[in-house]
């Protein structure tokens, strides 16, 4: 089927000046759609350029930049070679965290500003988390205490041990908002802790490390048993709360050395 017949012209206003989007464009519309309902997963290969080229009526170079616009919002990678084509990969939310990086680059936004706003949206998810979970989410929290004890117990004298909590602990923030069972929430609370986790990242690799790491360790490890214990026992206000006070203590020493002054503008340039 043709793409012009696909994608029929809209009747507009007289006077309005709208851009008619170009083939490729509507190529990539139609792709992205099928990816967003499902009918193309991650992992799926796309057919041929012949095939695609035949189904759209389109041109080669037209279907390539189709691709490449795809490309641009991590939803396919291309392969070259024999074994090579255009793969389904989904949305990558380091790419939106990426995105908004920029638009808060413009804005002198600094990296406390953005941790502020996880300390408003985190809790909630927490609380919602209380009244929602499953078994599977205490397991995966537990779990990745368990990861953590079993990493304190080798100290964070090594730089890569100071990588490895950053990573484990970011991964328990990220938990708890992912199984929040509200997705909006979710992926804003993702889209913000890419950008701190990559903050980490920045200031971990200048060399900054935690004051006194043990005592630190085990202040922590005790504020995320008890909040898992408060979201076993379904208590929403008690984990909202807890997870407030938890991410207010940990804002005093942002993040490291006093670096929450950092413009956004020094993470992603």
């Amino acid at each position: 089927m043709s793409i012009s017949k696909d994608f029929a012209p809209r009747r507009i206003d007289a006077g309005a000046s709208v851009r008619a989007p170009k083939t490729a464009e509507l190529v990539a519309m139609r792709l992205r759609s099928q990816i967003v309902h499902g009918e193309l997963a991650a992992g799926d290969v796309l057919p041929t350029e012949a095939q695609l080229m035949e189904r759209f009526g389109v041109s080669r170079p037209t279907l390539r930049e189709a691709v490449r616009i795809l490309e641009t919002e991590s939803l396919i990678s291309s392969r070259r070679g024999t074994r090579g084509g255009a793969q389904v990969t989904g949305p990558d939310i380091s790419v939106a965290a990426r995105y908004v990086g920029l638009i808060l680059q413009l804005q002198g936004t600094t990296v406390a500003d953005v941790y502020e706003a996880r300390m408003i949206s985190e809790p909630a998810a927490a609380g919602l988390l209380a009244e929602r979970h499953t078994e599977q989410d205490l397991t995966d929290l537990r779990a990745c205490i368990d990861d953590l004890h079993t990493l304190g117990e080798g100290g964070f004298d090594s730089p890569s041990a100071m990588y490895e909590w950053s990573a484990l602990t970011s991964r328990f923030h990220q938990l708890i908002s992912e199984r929040s069972g509200n997705k909006t929430l979710a992926v804003q609370a993702g889209v913000l802790q890419d950008i701190i986790s990559t903050h980490h990242e920045h200031t971990l690799a200048k060399g900054a490390r935690i004051t006194e790491p043990g005592r630190h360790f085990r202040r922590s490890m005790r504020s995320f048993e008890k909040l898992v214990t408060l979201i076993s026992d379904g208590d929403a206000a008690g984990a909202q709360a807890h997870w407030t006070a938890h991410m207010r203590a940990a804002a005093k020493g942002l993040i490291y050395n006093g670096s929450g002054t950092t413009p956004i503008v020094d993470l992603f340039a």
